[in-house]
């Protein structure tokens, strides 16, 4: 077979995992046509970043991780979230119709866009729609299915939903890595669906994230690079990544974070 990446060895690795439980050097060697050595590098840059666990001969998958609480991610980076939001939220004209997801920074975004009216906001992120409906005159759409309890989102079901229900004009996501090969990616399949299903609806794409996802390990894609509008970051991004993304015809918007006030906890009132 043709020589494949590094990235493609890795997400063929992961592929496996997820359908047997386990590979081995050898036959993922033979798979690859790589040496041994080359396989075992893989899979050890793989379990430093938490994605299986190394035995002797191969590997297992790893036990399962999530992406952390709400209230954590909530407090994680808030200063670069909040310089993002803003940065967002003067996309967003009255009258507009937008999707948000359920990540931290898209909370943020909600909380500058309290006061914009009219305004009609699809998201299946339970926080965000409590706080728009608590404290904004906004009209909210969740498109339903199952709540997960990690991230306080709805996921499955949402593109049976969505779809053929028109366009919408702009969607913001928060993501976990980005790739040149890949796009925006998502650690969870439940997750990146979701985030896919409400994506595939918009007209623009924007990704909103602080400068740390860069370093991230993303398994799921939920949007190629040629469905992205925009990515807007803080200014801690490396300046050849940036290069490389504007290169590619991505257009990103990079912002000063500014030390403010301890971050207001993200309330849940029901």
């Amino acid at each position: 077979m043709a020589s494949l990446s590094e990235f493609d060895r890795e997400q063929a690795i992961l592929s496996e995992l997820d359908a047997n439980g386990r590979v081995e050097v050898s036959d993922l060697s033979h798979r690859f046509g790589v040496s041994t050595v080359t396989v075992r590098k893989d899979l050890e840059g793989l379990e430093r970043r938490g994605m299986l666990r190394r035995i002797r001969g191969g590997a297992l998958v790893a036990p399962r991780v999530d992406e952390g609480a709400f209230d954590v991610r909530h407090r994680i980076a808030a200063d670069a979230k909040r310089a993002v939001a803003r940065q967002a939220a003067a996309l967003v004209r009255p009258g507009d119709v937008i999707a948000v997801d359920s990540s931290t920074t898209c909370y943020y975004l909600a909380e500058e866009l309290l006061r914009v009216q009219p305004l009609t906001v699809i998201t299946n992120g339970l926080r965000t729609s409590s706080l728009l409906l608590q404290q904004s005159e906004a009209a909210v759409i969740m498109p339903g299915g199952v709540l997960r309890r990690a991230s306080e989102s709805m996921v499955g079901f949402l593109s049976d939903v969505l779809t053929g229900r028109g366009r919408v004009d702009k969607g913001f996501f928060g993501l976990v890595g980005l790739s040149l090969e890949r796009g925006l990616l998502d650690l969870t399949p439940e997750e990146a669906h979701a985030k896919a299903a409400l994506a595939q609806t918009c007209r623009q794409v924007y990704a909103l994230f602080d400068s740390s996802k860069i370093e991230r390990f993303g398994t799921h894609s939920f949007a190629t690079i040629d469905r992205v509008t925009r990515l807007i970051s803080d200014d801690g991004v490396p300046k050849e990544v940036h290069r490389e993304w504007t290169r590619a015809g991505v257009a990103w918007d990079l912002v000063t974070p500014q030390a403010e006030e301890p971050a207001r906890p993200a309330r849940w009132r029901g």
